[in-house]
């Protein structure tokens, strides 16, 4: 009998090789592998001002061929690729090629991971909320997505923000945002992309665990509302949501607490036909969001889907530190982040040791109050 994984990647080619391959079977067949148990995505679709910050933080110019470096080296790093499924892509980068000339998204293909690539043009306020936000960029995206599908890319991401307050959110901007990410989802598999639906509760603010719990329950509730109301293929979507945790200015808890909690709010809200989840690392430290994720998967319950990673920060920072920007420290940087890589691949499968050898920046807090980028 296959295994799942071996399935999963069949599956892949034949959406490659076989052209009456139909967009839901591609959508399906493509949000299943990335689905994979052991892999996950490098969200590497930082936009030009947000990675100049990363940049910045290393003492290195933000201009096209510091951030072509640097995508290299993560796409590029031996042994780094076989656990991962899928990589976020900004718009520049989807276009870029290697030192060499090989274009990324050929380096990607021929290591079986999907290129993927961002689409939401950022977040604007909200009239009539006191600074909550909607998500921009509805305008000419289908157009865009064929263009996408077309230079290689296979899904796609749109970040909606919340943030939990006295009185936020608002039903307001529950409703719009999830109608926002509706919308993306089926303009999305329209173009033959598999849309990761993004709604992310910052976790800015002193509330306990409990309201961090309530909150992504009714966000996630009105999410699959909306979703169902747009006629978006569930199967062929994915979903990235923030771990259920404690506000940044409380008191953190076990793993295994935010294992419980965090599965709970999907049971209570996700449906099984959506193939996986895949977390963001919403500002914590790489390790503690790789510890978090393995005590998910060792969490004895109701799991209908693959619980893996979507993480920006939480893969590069000491792939970051490392670097420098110095081309003698390439190897060093590479064997940060395959360590990382690595890692979230066993906490994928639950079976992470946590905390040997690990690398300068590793259990650095990654948070930054309202998140933007």
């Amino acid at each position: 009998m296959l295994s799942i994984t071996l399935l999963n990647f069949l599956i892949y080619l034949i959406t490659l090789i076989n052209p009456s391959f139909s967009y839901p079977d591609e959508l399906i067949a493509n949000a299943a592998y990335i689905g994979t148990p052991g892999k996950g995505i490098l969200a590497a679709d930082e936009s030009t001002g947000t990675i100049g910050k990363r940049l910045s933080s290393i003492n290195v110019e933000n201009v096209e061929s510091n951030r072509r470096a640097l995508r290299e080296l993560l796409f590029c790093t031996p042994g780094a690729l076989q656990y991962l499924s899928g990589v976020i892509l900004y718009e520049e980068t989807l276009y870029q090629k290697t030192a060499a000339g090989k274009p990324f998204v050929d380096v990607m293909k021929e290591a079986g991971v999907l290129p993927g690539i961002k689409v939401d043009k950022g977040t604007v306020e909200l009239a009539g909320t006191d600074g909550e936000t909607t998500t921009q960029g509805l305008d000419g995206l289908a157009q865009r997505c064929a263009q996408y599908y077309t230079a290689g890319a296979r899904f796609a991401k749109w970040r909606a923000v919340l943030k939990i307050g006295p009185n936020e959110p608002s039903q307001l901007a529950i409703n719009e945002n999830a109608n926002g990410l509706a919308r993306y989802a089926i303009i999305c598999q329209e173009n033959g992309l598999v849309p990761i639906v993004e709604p992310e509760i910052l976790v800015d603010g002193s509330h306990d665990i409990n309201k961090c719990a309530d909150i992504t329950e009714r966000v996630l509730a009105a999410c699959y509302k909306a979703l169902n109301d747009h006629k978006v293929l569930l199967e062929g979507t994915l979903l990235k949501p923030n771990m259920v945790t404690p506000g940044s200015d409380a008191k953190k808890v076990a793993p295994e607490v935010v294992a419980e909690y965090t599965v709970r709010a999907l049971q209570r809200t996700m449906p099984p036909a959506v193939p996986a989840v895949v977390f963001l690392s919403g500002g914590q430290s790489e390790e503690e969001a790789t510890v978090n994720l393995n005590a998910m998967n060792q969490f004895k319950g109701k799991k209908p889907w693959t619980l893996t990673f979507s993480f920006g920060r939480a893969l590069q920072q000491s792939t970051l530190k490392a670097w420098s920007g110095k081309e003698e420290n390439v190897g060093k940087a590479q064997a940060a982040f395959l360590a990382r890589c690595k890692a979230n691949s066993e906490a994928t499968l639950g079976i992470y040791k946590g905390g040997s050898g690990l690398s300068e920046g590793a259990s650095e807090s990654l948070h930054v109050k309202d998140y933007k980028y």
